[in-house]
């Protein structure tokens, strides 16, 4: 069995989505003072690598703590779009290159490789993003979430936001910012993406990882 990390480590003046505050840790205990370490997080819900709810976006969203726990746990496929430009859409031949597969995968990871540019202003640019072609048959083919790469699933000007819509209506879940799929290949494997669990949560950071046998 082979563990890959999927996450991005969460720290001070990480990048973070446009008009959010990035991360703060602080000890609030030490072992100075008092024999023992804690720290002080205060950060957004959608910090980092992290998971979309429905109530993201819709007032009348499920929220993540209203998951089973199942929701987040199931076989996955990486599906190859690195050969893809700033700004490429991401169509639905994509998705046909595995049609021998796909229906077997619970979770569909889009690999752009942009994670390569985290921590540089590229990585706010204009990644790729699916369209509503390869939505309709995540939303019809009852998947249990997609991921990505990039940080967001549209583009990062959206101001309706009509991806997220689209997909969290249908109670799928999305999960943004992942890293580290090209270590993955092409095979079938099992994918645990589990948020902290709070009280009415729109969102949350994951430690994501993938299985291989």
């Amino acid at each position: 069995m082979k563990v890959i990390d999927l996450t991005h480590t969460i720290k001070p003046n990480m990048p973070v989505f446009p008009g959010t505050e990035p991360p703060q840790l602080s000890p609030a205990s030490t072992f100075e003072q008092d024999g023992f370490r804690e720290t002080l997080l205060n950060m957004y819900s959608h910090t980092g690598t992290h998971m979309d709810a429905p109530a993201h976006v819709r007032e009348d969203g499920i929220t993540l703590d209203k998951f089973p726990a199942d929701k987040f746990v199931g076989k996955a496929l990486v599906i190859d779009c690195s050969d893809l430009s700033e700004g490429d859409i991401i169509d639905i031949s994509y998705i046909n290159k595995y049609k021998n597969i796909i229906d077997e995968a619970e979770f569909i990871l889009f690999k752009t490789n942009w994670d390569k540019y985290w921590d540089t202003e590229k990585y706010y640019g204009k990644f790729p993003v699916i369209n509503d072609e390869v939505a309709d048959f995540l939303i019809s083919s009852n998947k249990k979430g997609i991921g990505l790469d990039v940080i967001s699933i549209e583009s990062i000007d959206s101001e309706d936001l009509p991806m997220h819509h689209k997909i969290l209506k249908n109670n799928l879940v999305i999960i943004e910012n992942l890293c580290n799929l090209d270590q993955i290949g092409n095979n079938l494997f099992t994918f645990c993406a589990l948020p902290l669990k709070f009280i009415d949560s729109d969102g949350a950071s994951i430690r994501a990882i993938a299985i291989l046998d």
